[in-house]
């Protein structure tokens, strides 16, 4: 009896430490071991995605996603009017030698993440595309691995996120139809809310995101991101995003990547911060 309870109780032990030690995140449904992360951004003219683009690096350099393979894209714009928010200084600070510029050459980035793409997709990964912007440059990546892999089921194997209404009504309609047709295409609710179903990554009030994040690399990105869109921001016809005006911060276009990675959960930007805090690693 004594040694059976014995066994009962470390079975149960063993089993709590497993619960309690669990992961909320693990980058489901992902797969870093084969998988392609693609992180676009239209830039045009919210300022929003500078933010984004800070909170992304962030979610990467979390150990959690030390084996994910990415790429970002700028310039994924569509067919809205506007000047462009040029943060090609954060881009390189986020991603280093991991992003291409679709609005300086759109023919080059196009090329550079169609061989990113058919490499994963020969080696038997997945395509995740956030779009944090429209989808027209999703559409010409997806014409391009369907002429050079017509016999890969892409429905299956790619799969488009976006969370914005705007977004698709500014995409060039014929090629959001085409999206929508090839490949699996997941409408998510507005990031810029709470309560709906995704996490709402639109702060209208400063957020202590400096107590949360103590890596130079990433207090450099942060602090680049916000003085550019701080500069740019309602500037020589732009859009006005109010909540940056105010002090707070935006990366709504975030929705889309926690979702790829299984943590929607969260519930605004405190909770994003909370969540991939390097403080947090560090105790």
């Amino acid at each position: 009896m004594k040694l059976a309870l014995t066994v009962l109780i470390s079975a149960f032990l063993l089993s709590y430490s497993v619960q309690v030690n669990a992961d909320p995140g693990q980058l489901d449904p992902f797969h870093p071991d084969s998988d392609l992360y693609l992180a676009h951004f239209d830039l045009k003219t919210d300022v929003d995605d500078v933010h984004s683009v800070a909170a992304v690096a962030t979610m990467l350099a979390d150990s959690r996603f030390s084996g994910v393979r990415y790429h970002a894209v700028a310039g994924t714009y569509g067919l809205q009017e506007g000047e462009y928010v040029p943060a090609e200084g954060v881009f390189d600070l986020a991603f280093g030698e991991h992003w291409s510029d679709a609005h300086k050459d759109f023919g080059n980035a196009l090329s550079e993440v169609s061989d990113l793409s058919i490499k994963a997709l020969n080696d038997g990964g997945s395509i995740w595309i956030a779009d944090g912007g429209q989808s027209d440059f999703s559409a010409a990546l997806i014409r391009r691995i369907q002429k050079q892999l017509p016999e890969i089921p892409l429905k299956d194997r790619v799969t488009v996120v976006q969370h914005a209404n705007w977004n698709e009504e500014v995409t060039t309609p014929g090629d959001l139809a085409f999206v929508k047709e090839s490949v699996t295409y997941q409408k998510l609710p507005s990031g810029n809310g709470t309560g709906n179903g995704s996490p709402g990554f639109r702060a209208a009030t400063p957020v202590n995101w400096r107590e949360k994040i103590g890596d130079a690399r990433l207090t450099a990105i942060w602090t680049s991101a916000i003085e550019v869109a701080n500069r740019y921001n309602g500037a020589d016809g732009r859009y006005l995003n109010e909540a940056i005006q105010d002090g707070g911060l935006d990366f709504s276009d975030v929705a889309e990547t926690t979702w790829i990675f299984g943590f929607n959960y969260l519930a605004d930007a405190n909770d994003f911060f909370e969540e991939f805090s390097d403080k947090n690693q560090e105790m």
